[in-house]
């Protein structure tokens, strides 16, 4: 793990490189794009990715190692503009909506932790570390939420948290498997669950 880049110290080579990493890996999970394909959509030759990323495995670590900063980024920006637990969570349900949109997209460490069995343990870890910071803020929002009553105390946040999660993740896959079929997005079935919080 010691010797994967940071993100922040890519040349705007490898972020191009990582880009286009992010996108295939949400569309298609770590087992489902090579080096070929985005050798293809960068215009590169192979041994160029190579050069940048000697293996899959640190460049996939590297692009949800920045995934999961950009993510916090936005949770910080949120904080900013909601002081209260039930807004605050509204907005969290709508980043996943935006990384829905309109392409269908996964959450890139939903999609990877689909495939936690047989990803690196470098990845995993990464995965495991977006999940875990995930979780922490909801627990915090949720126990605020209880505290200042604007949510509904007598529930466990924990409980909550994990609950809101796993409906925010399913519903992106259900979506997608669903096609046009009418179905709940992200951001309607984050408030419907924020909604059943309310004191």
């Amino acid at each position: 793990m010691n010797s994967t880049k940071h993100f922040s110290e890519l040349s705007p080579a490898a972020e191009r490189i990582v880009d286009v990493a992010q996108g295939l890996i949400q569309r298609a999970g770590y087992n489902g794009f090579s080096y070929e394909d985005i050798a293809r959509e960068v215009g590169i030759k192979k041994p160029s990715i190579h050069h940048h990323f000697p293996t899959k495995a640190e460049l996939v670590a590297v692009v949800t190692q920045r995934y999961m900063h950009r993510f916090r980024e936005a949770l910080l920006r949120l904080e900013g503009r909601h002081a209260r637990a039930p807004e605050r969570l509204l907005a969290y349900a709508d980043l996943f909506e935006q990384t829905y949109g309109a392409q269908r997209q996964l959450c890139l460490c939903g999609m990877l932790g689909a495939e936690a069995d047989a990803i690196p343990a470098e990845v995993a870890h990464e995965v495991q570390q977006f999940f875990k910071a995930n979780m922490t803020w909801l627990t915090d929002v949720i126990a605020q939420g209880q505290q200042q009553g604007s949510l509904r105390a007598g529930v466990d946040p924990a409980a909550q948290a994990q609950l809101l999660l796993c409906a925010l993740e399913g519903a992106m896959v259900v979506g997608r498997a669903a096609g046009r079929v009418a179905h709940q997005g992200p951001a309607a079935l984050g408030a419907a669950l924020v909604l059943s919080l309310r004191a």
